[in-house]
C-alpha cells in the first residue's frame, strides 16, 4: 500500500510549483531559513507554530496537515509533550476530535502521560471544548492503573456530566456507571457530584432515589461544615458553590419529591426550610448575596405553584405578575398552573391568553437555557404540552388540543420516555375519531417509531 506524501513533500510540491527558492519561502512563512531548510531534510521536527505559519503562507485553511503531521510526529515518531500539547489544543479548538482520537490512543499505550493529558483534558472542560474533553477523560480512564484513584473518580465524573441526553435509558446507564465512584472524589467535589446526580435521576422520575441523595447531601453538607468550623475554616474551597447552598438545594430537592408525590404542604415545609437557611446569613460575599436571591426567588415561586396545586387560585393573579419579572420561570410555571387548572377543573384562558406569545416561544424552543439543565428543560417541555392538550381538549377545543398532544408525544418518542408516551397514547385513543387527516397521519409516524402495533 502506497504511504501518503509527508507534509515536507507536499511543502517541496508547493515550492516547485510557485518556482520558490528557499530564502523567498523563508520570507513568506516568517520562517528562519535555517530553520526551514532544516525542516525539510528532516533533521529538525517542526514545531505548531511554525506548522501553521507554513500552512498559511500556502495558501490553505488552518489545520489542513492536522492528521498528516499527527502522524508523522506521535504515531511514527516518539511522541514529545512539548509538540503534543499544543497539537491537542489546536485540533480541539477546530473540532478535529479524529485527530485527537488517532493520536490520543496511541500515545496512552505506555501510559507515560497520562497525568499531562488529564490537565489537559480538564483544560478542554474548563473551556467548554467538551467533545475533545470527553475523549481525553475516557482515554485517561481506560488507562488509569490506579483503579481507586481520585483522578480516575474524576474522570468518570466529567465523563457522567458530559455525556448527558435527551435519552433517558443513556442517562440512566451514565448514573449507574458513576455513582459507585463518588466516595473516591474529594470530600467537597462530592457534593457537587450528589446534586448533579440528584438532578439527573429526577429528570427519569426515580423520586425514591432523589429523595435518598437529597438525604446523603445534607448529612455531607453538614460534616463539612462542621469541619471547616473545628480546623478548616481558611482552607480554600473547592466545591463549585459555599458549602451552605448545597444544605438549601438538599430541601429544595425534598420539596420537589414531596410535589411528585402530591403531598404539597410537605413542600412548603421544605421550602420554609431553605429560605431559612438563606435567612441565617451572615454579612453575605457577593456570590453569597447572589445565590440567597435565587434561592429566595425560588422560594416565591414555589409557594404559588405548590399553592396552586392545593386547589387555591386566588394567588393566581400574583404568581402571573412574579413570572412577569422572572420570565425564565415561564415554561416550569405554566407545566403547573395548567396541571392545577386540569385537576380543578378552573379557567385559565386568560393567563394563558396574557403569556402566548412566551408559550408560542417554548414550542418553537425560542425560551432561554439559562435555568435548568437541558434534561430538565425537555421533560418540562414534554409535560407542559401533555397538560396544555388536556386542557383544550376538555374545553372541546379538539383541533388545538390535538395539536399540542402530538407536540408532547414527539418529543416524548425522541426522548424514550415511556411514561410519556403512554399517557400521550391514551389520551390521542379518546379522542382518535375527532383528529385531521394530518394529525392521524402525524400520530401514525410517532407509533412507528416506537414500533407499537395500531388499530386502525
Amino acid at each position: 500500500m502506497e504511504s501518503l506524501p509527508t507534509i515536507r513533500v507536499h511543502i517541496e510540491r508547493y515550492m516547485r510549483e510557485q518556482n520558490l527558492k528557499l530564502q523567498h519561502f523563508s520570507d513568506i512563512t516568517g520562517i528562519n531559513v535555517g530553520t526551514i531548510s532544516a525542516i525539510l531534510k528532516g533533521s529538525r521536527p517542526m514545531s505548531m507554530n511554525q506548522l501553521n505559519q507554513i500552512t498559511s503562507a500556502m495558501g490553505l485553511e488552518r489545520g489542513y496537515f492536522y492528521e498528516t503531521y499527527g502522524v508523522e510526529s506521535f504515531i511514527e515518531s516518539t511522541p514529545h509533550w512539548r509538540r503534543l500539547e499544543p497539537y491537542l489544543y489546536e485540533c480541539a479548538e477546530l473540532g478535529k476530535l479524529d485527530c485527537i482520537q488517532q493520536v490520543i490512543t496511541h500515545v496512552t499505550d505506555d501510559r507515560s502521560y497520562i497525568e499531562e493529558l488529564f490537565e489537559v483534558a480538564e483544560g478542554f472542560f474548563a473551556r467548554g471544548l467538551n467533545e475533545a474533553a470527553l475523549i481525553l477523560y475516557e482515554c485517561v480512564a481506560d488507562s488509569e492503573k490506579y483503579q481507586h484513584s481520585e483522578r480516575l473518580a474524576l474522570c468518570q465524573y466529567r465523563i457522567f456530566l458530559l455525556q448527558k441526553t435527551l435519552n433517558k435509558y443513556d442517562n440512566l446507564n451514565a448514573a449507574i456507571k458513576f455513582e459507585p465512584y463518588i466516595d473516591k472524589l474529594n470530600e467537597e467535589v462530592q457534593m457537587d457530584a450528589i446534586k448533579d446526580l440528584a438532578n439527573l435521576y429526577s429528570t427519569i422520575h426515580l423520586w425514591d432515589k432523589v429523595l435518598e441523595l437529597a438525604e446523603e447531601l445534607e448529612q455531607r453538607v453538614d460534616f463539612q461544615l462542621n469541619l471547616r468550623t473545628n480546623r478548616r475554616r481558611n482552607k480554600l474551597r473547592i466545591a463549585h458553590y459555599p458549602a451552605f447552598s448545597y444544605k438549601a438545594y438538599a430541601n429544595l430537592l425534598k420539596a420537589t419529591v414531596s410535589e411528585k408525590r402530591k403531598q404539597y404542604r410537605k413542600a412548603l415545609k421544605y421550602t420554609d426550610v431553605y429560605e431559612d437557611i438563606m435567612d441565617g446569613i451572615n454579612n453575605p460575599t457577593e456570590e453569597e448575596q447572589e445565590l440567597i436571591e435565587r434561592f429566595k426567588g425560588w422560594a416565591e415561586g414555589n409557594r404559588y405553584l405548590y399553592t396552586l396545586l392545593l386547589g387555591d387560585f386566588d394567588i393566581l393573579d400574583d404568581y402571573l405578575n412574579y413570572l412577569d419579572a422572572n420570565p425564565k420561570e415561564i415554561l416550569t410555571a405554566f407545566v403547573y398552573i395548567v396541571k392545577a387548572a386540569n385537576q380543578c377543573s378552573y379557567n385559565i384562558d386568560n393567563a394563558l391568553d396574557r403569556f402566548k406569545n412566551h408559550i408560542n416561544d417554548i414550542r418553537i424552543e425560542k425560551y432561554l437555557k439559562g435555568t435548568y439543565n437541558e434534561q430538565s428543560l425537555n421533560l418540562r417541555y414534554i409535560r407542559l404540552f401533555y397538560e396544555l392538550a388536556k386542557y383544550r381538549l376538555n374545553q372541546n377545543q379538539i383541533e388545538k388540543g390535538i395539536e399540542h398532544l402530538i407536540t408532547s408525544f414527539e418529543r416524548s418518542v425522541s426522548s424514550n420516555d415511556d411514561m410519556m408516551c403512554i399517557k400521550c397514547i391514551d389520551l390521542f385513543g379518546k379522542y382518535r375519531y375527532f383528529a385531521s387527516k394530518t394529525q392521524e397521519e402525524q400520530y401514525t409516524k410517532l407509533i412507528d417509531k416506537l414500533g407499537v402495533p395500531t388499530f386502525r
